[in-house]
């Protein structure tokens, strides 16, 4: 077993105002995807934007994720305790953010981007889902400070004991390592191999959907489910596998419908 390492979520204080590692990650998680997105758009000769546009289009994401993210754990995860406390939906510091639905909010983004920009919509999501895995990457980070989304019990040599009572002072699953392992280093990994050449369009976009579908599907069976939740069919299929088996099959026909229509 491996000691579970008590950092404080808070970084440090000015006044009534807390800086927090949870806030913190995400705004890593933008930079790095401004960074690499401008230097993709001046080197890359495939690039339907320009690093100007870049910028743009990371400011339509930001918005889409946070709102599509935090509506997207109300709605699925925990929609009767907001129903009780409304309020408690804009206090994003204490956690609460889905991926499903921050990836609904920045799909919202992107086609209204494409709309305004006059872009092929394919072309913006296949440029911008390669720079998606390290702000998951940073997420999960942000989740293991906070101890909070742990996984199941086990006798692993690298189990960790979280703190909290809900954790139940026993040995668990890193669940947060195994996806910032899976999902934010070897998707990105995958992803900008595999677009580094061309490719036909839609097919980037698949092929992360697919990935990340598959990744998120996988860790699930070693993450503890929602305690208010639980199993939400047949002893063992969770939420997040739930919402993930949809992400799963829809890249498989972006990546093959994109092939057949390959000029």
């Amino acid at each position: 077993m491996i000691p579970y390492p008590q950092i404080d979520p808070v970084i440090f204080e000015i006044g009534p105002l807390g800086i927090r590692w949870y806030g913190l990650m995400y705004v890593l998680g933008f930079l790095a995807a401004w960074l690499l997105g401008r230097w993709r758009a001046s080197r890359s000769p495939q690039s339907v934007l320009s690093p100007v546009e870049v910028d743009d289009l990371i400011t339509y994401c930001i918005v889409g994720l946070l709102v599509g993210a935090r509506m997207g754990y109300v709605l699925f995860y925990d929609f009767a305790s907001f129903a009780q406390n409304p309020l408690e939906i804009f206090k994003l510091w204490h956690g609460g953010m889905s991926f499903h639905g921050g990836a609904i909010g920045v799909a919202a983004a992107f086609a209204l981007f494409s709309r305004i920009k006059s872009k092929p919509l394919l072309g913006v999501t296949d440029f911008t889902v390669v720079l998606a895995p390290p702000g998951l990457f940073f997420g999960r980070l942000g989740n293991f400070i906070n101890a909070e989304l742990w996984g199941r019990p086990t006798d692993v040599p690298w189990a960790m004991v979280f703190p909290g009572m809900a954790a139940g002072n026993v040995p668990r699953h890193p669940s947060q390592l195994y996806e910032a392992a899976l999902e934010g280093v070897v998707l990105f990994a995958l992803l900008w191999w595999y677009s580094s050449r061309p490719r036909p369009r839609g097919s980037v976009t698949g092929f992360f959907l697919m990935g990340y579908g598959a990744f998120r599907f996988l860790v699930e069976f070693t993450r503890q489910p929602d305690a208010h939740l639980g199993f939400v069919a047949w002893d063992w299929l969770t939420m997040g596998q739930l919402l993930s088996a949809p992400m799963i099959l829809l890249g498989l026909a972006l990546v093959a419908i994109s092939y057949v229509r390959r000029p």
